[in-house]
């Protein structure tokens, strides 16, 4: 058996479960691309998953990642879209196919996805492979942790504002917790759309970086009250979209911030996941609220195509070798972070 070098979770606990050594190299089956993986980067759910796993079906020891970039290795002879030695970007939802979501185009809802580093294993390794239809081009004038970090926050940013908002470019939007992943995402893309953007932190340090990356205005959450302040900064109105991952401490807020009509759209909830509803605000100012979570393959798509055309570059703020697992989830178990934590695989 060849084996090969992994970050992979032989329990659930703290970082004593996190391993790095070898792992059986992965055999490529038909109609599924080998992938030499260069890159992946730390999301919440990598946490998640080496705390408890509660909820997701998996199997110990599993190799950890979900979203990765790499060079084609290895496919099939008939392949036509891909090539051996092409730089590529990784969707990680290996969707059944056949269930009435996947066969109306929405495989992101797939009753049976699998998700590689929860479901299977993942992209902290120095192979991969997985279906050819879960392969991208990899933008030009990346680099491979740049890339990786479009698969997870960029495209679940990405349907949160395109097709669940369906934000129009003269919109304002507010962006809870800069720093996040999928916040700087928001703010990236959003205002590469042409919309007005205005994002919340508890940090000064990290609204001070936002608005070097092109927010429009800021919410400083430890000293000013959200709603009013983003009511002063729209000049009484509200925003028309809110892209939210905070849960029930600002859910309330959320709400009061949003113009007559405004649309809510969120993806989390690290704070709580049981907030008042507020129902009279919601139908008296006919409120939207949407749940949205990663995207589906046409999303991930024009997400790649959009990044290359408005030359967007996800933001890297550390980078770690494989042996560097450990440090780079404590980093994010902090929630000091302002951009992504890469792994970059030797």
């Amino acid at each position: 058996m060849t084996m090969m070098r992994a970050a992979f979770l032989t329990g659930h606990g703290g970082n004593e479960v996190v391993s790095v050594g070898e792992r059986p190299r992965p055999l490529r089956g038909p109609g599924e691309v080998l992938v030499r993986m260069r890159a992946g980067t730390v999301n919440r759910v990598d946490l998640y998953m080496r705390d408890s796993g509660a909820g997701i079906t998996h199997t110990l020891p599993q190799v950890m990642g979900v979203d990765g970039a790499g060079v084609i290795e290895e496919l099939d002879a008939g392949e036509r879209t891909l090539a051996v030695g092409q730089r590529v970007a990784l969707h990680p939802g290996i969707a059944c196919g056949r269930c009435e979501f996947c066969l109306r185009g929405d495989d992101v809802l797939c009753t049976r996805m699998k998700l590689l580093g929860e479901h299977r294993d993942g992209t902290w390794a120095q192979w991969l492979s997985l279906p050819a239809r879960n392969v991208f081009a990899a933008p030009e004038g990346l680099d491979h942790a740049e890339v990786a970090a479009l698969g997870v926050n960029h495209l679940t940013a990405w349907r949160m504002l395109f097709t669940q908002a369906r934000l129009r470019p003269h919109e304002a939007v507010l962006v809870f917790g800069i720093g996040g992943g999928v916040s700087l995402a928001a703010l990236q893309l959003a205002r590469a759309a042409g919309a007005r953007v205005i994002v919340t932190s508890r940090d000064e340090s990290k609204l001070e970086r936002a608005r070097a990356l092109g927010a429009d205005g800021t919410v400083h959450t430890a000293t000013q009250d959200i709603a009013r302040t983003v009511l002063e900064l729209t000049g009484g109105r509200g925003v028309d979209v809110v892209i939210e991952n905070v849960g029930a401490a600002v859910w309330g807020a959320a709400l009061k911030s949003l113009v007559r009509g405004g649309r809510l759209v969120t993806c989390g909830a690290t704070t709580g996941d049981q907030p008042g509803a507020d129902l009279r605000r919601m139908f008296i100012r006919q409120l939207q609220v949407l749940g949205s979570t990663l995207g589906n393959h046409a999303e991930f798509a024009d997400l790649l195509a959009f990044c290359t055309r408005h030359r967007i570059r996800p933001v890297i703020e550390r980078r770690y070798a494989l042996d560097g697992v450990p440090e780079a989830l404590s980093r994010l178990e902090s929630g000091e972070q302002f951009g992504k934590l890469a792994i970059e695989i030797g």
